[in-house]
């Protein structure tokens, strides 16, 4: 089976992550019931000083109960947590180096940008002099300086959260939750902001841990993603790995789009293997490295764009070539969709950057195509 294994990427810090002999956050074989529902179930997981970390995963999996816990306003059922060396699972939330920031911005609607960022530090008792310097130059942080006397209905959605963010980045903290934190902007605004808010957290150096449903954000955001289901992680890695090696068909359904072909193993050679797939009229071969016996059910995976559709038969050395007639397309813009149905009645999802500059669409419904890949575009997954 390809991919790897939690435990195996959680040892690899990403490339943002500051390498440190000892993890900065520890979450130690957490668990979390509520009666006889399990949200979180035996998580362990180590975050990197420095690091900017995302929790993937659906709705419901115990992404937001494990961020809750982390924050102190749930305590595990079992387990702990450290945060820099120090076992803060029975600490309450203003005794945690932690600061949390959630989906709804809850901006004080009669106080002005700066006064909403200056907030939790007036509740410290700081002197003046020293709130206005802390509150100007994190303002200037996250490019806000010209709005520190506008009220909350004055600005933008990716305003308010930048002013979020300042107000939440203002203490100090040594560890900041996100939940969620970009779900509330609409999609250009939130690809825009996903590179601002990694700059800020490159630029300050603080901990960050994210939960998101949201695949391109995790994959955007963060050096290493926790996918999340049921409770437990099923994989950890970078975003490369999780994308291009998931562990098993869960995971690779689950982020970014894949066609997942069910077979069975007809044949092994070295390092290769013959699989026959429903609805594909010939064996596929796959680089296979591990144990795989012949007769086992396997899946393969590949990706829409790393299939090419052509109107010409392409070569077939070291390739996988099917016919196929166009069933359905979508247009994109930048891509076009096309939605394949091969010989063997297998309809097969394939995406096509749109490089020159034509209003016309180079394939129509009902086209015969051919669709080729590499072989070493596959995955083969055991479950």
């Amino acid at each position: 089976m390809t991919g790897p294994n939690p435990s195996q990427s959680a040892a690899e810090p990403g490339p943002r992550a500051v390498r440190d002999a000892a993890p900065f956050v520890s979450v130690e074989g957490v668990t979390k019931r509520f009666g006889d529902f399990v949200a979180v179930d035996g998580v362990d997981l180590d975050v990197a000083r420095g690091e900017l970390f995302a929790i993937l995963g659906p709705s419901g999996c115990g992404k937001s109960t494990l961020l809750r816990i982390l924050a102190g306003l749930e305590r595990p059922s079992s387990g702990r947590i450290v945060i820099d060396g120090v076992d803060v699972t029975r600490l309450p939330p203003y005794e945690r180096p932690v600061n949390i920031m959630f989906q709804s911005y809850a901006l004080f609607p009669h106080m002005t940008v700066a006064q909403n960022v200056a907030y939790g530090l007036k509740k410290e008792r700081l002197r003046a002099a020293e709130i206005r310097e802390r509150v100007a130059a994190m303002l200037e942080l996250v490019q806000l300086s010209r709005l520190a006397d506008a009220h909350p209905r004055q600005i933008s959605g990716g305003q308010s959260q930048r002013v979020a963010l300042a107000r939440a980045l203002i203490k100090r903290p040594k560890l900041l939750l996100l939940d969620e934190p970009l779900a509330a902007l609409d999609k250009k605004l939130r690809e825009r902001t996903q590179f601002e808010l990694a700059n800020v957290q490159d630029s300050l150096g603080v901990t960050f841990i994210v939960v998101t449903h949201d695949q391109e954000e995790a994959m955007t955001l963060a050096s290493r993603i926790a996918v999340m289901d049921a409770g437990r992680f099923i994989q950890i890695g970078t975003p490369g790995e999780v994308y291009e090696q998931p562990c098993n068909r869960q995971v690779a359904d689950f982020v970014g789009k894949i066609n997942l072909l069910d077979g069975v193993v007809e044949r092994r050679g070295e390092g290769t293997a013959m699989v026959r797939c429903e609805g594909i009229d010939a064996p596929i071969r796959i680089a296979c490295e591990g144990e795989v016996a012949t007769g086992a059910s396997v899946c393969v995976a590949v990706r829409p764009e790393k299939i090419l559709v052509s109107r010409r038969p392409p070569a077939a050395e070291g390739r996988t070539v099917l016919r196929g007639v166009v069933f359905d397309l979508a247009y994109f813009g930048n891509l076009s969709l096309y939605r394949v149905r091969t010989a063997g009645g297998r309809i097969l999802d394939v995406s096509a950057q749109n490089q020159r500059r034509e209003a016309a669409r180079t394939l129509e419904w009902d086209d015969e195509v051919y669709l080729s890949w590499e072989d070493a575009s596959m995955i083969l997954l055991l479950e």
